[in-house]
């Protein structure tokens, strides 16, 4: 995977925390750098870790289904990125996980909140973490340049939804929805020799 493809996938991944970082600008009545710093931080971080772990469980299997992990990689990746989109069309702002919309959402900043937002929106990066595996993607600089994109993102997401509300939410869920399944077909068609320009 290149470096573009990387870039690109970081940032269909961070689409989830980007939009429950809107939620979270929303709920706060006023934001600091510290304030945005520690949603960015969060979500950066298991965002981070979460793929590290699916790499692990993945490179348990690697070696017995080479023959078709392009398949899994496609299908995992697919699979996330349909449902962001079709949580991009549901009315409202809810988080799936904890059932709360944007408007009546938890300002507080403590660990155990925090840590349920995170957690939420990086279960789709386990699943992309064990196609990482399938491809034999070098995991470490992979992780550490998610983080990166979802901090950023994150921190830019409780800002916008401070200012503007939940204007970009549903764009930023269809926008990383795209981007995941568009990456999922190219794995599948780049490994099954459709697409001929690499």
């Amino acid at each position: 995977m290149s470096l573009i493809e990387l870039f690109i996938l970081a940032i269909g991944l961070s689409m989830d925390a980007f939009a429950v970082a809107i939620c979270k600008g929303l709920a706060l009545k006023s934001i600091t750098f510290k304030k945005a710093g520690t949603v960015g931080l969060y979500f950066g971080v298991f965002q981070a870790g979460m793929p590290l772990i699916g790499y692990g469980l993945g490179a348990q299997f690697q070696d017995k289904i080479t023959a078709f992990d392009h398949w899994i990689a496609f299908f995992l990746l697919g699979l996330i990125g349909f449902n962001m989109i079709k949580e991009s069309h549901n009315n409202g702002c809810e988080v799936s996980t904890s059932q709360e919309s944007c408007e009546n959402a938890d300002a507080s900043l403590n660990f155990r909140t925090m840590s349920v937002l995170a957690i939420a929106t990086s279960i789709d990066a386990l699943a992309v973490g064990v196609s990482f595996a399938f491809l034999k993607i070098d995991v470490l600089p992979a992780v550490l340049f998610i983080r990166i994109i979802t901090f950023t993102l994150s921190v830019i997401g409780v800002m916008i939804g401070n200012i503007f509300g939940l204007r970009y939410k549903s764009k930023a869920e269809l926008t990383g929805g795209i981007i995941l399944m568009s990456i999922g077909l190219k794995i599948l068609l780049d490994h099954t020799n459709i697409l001929l320009v690499q």
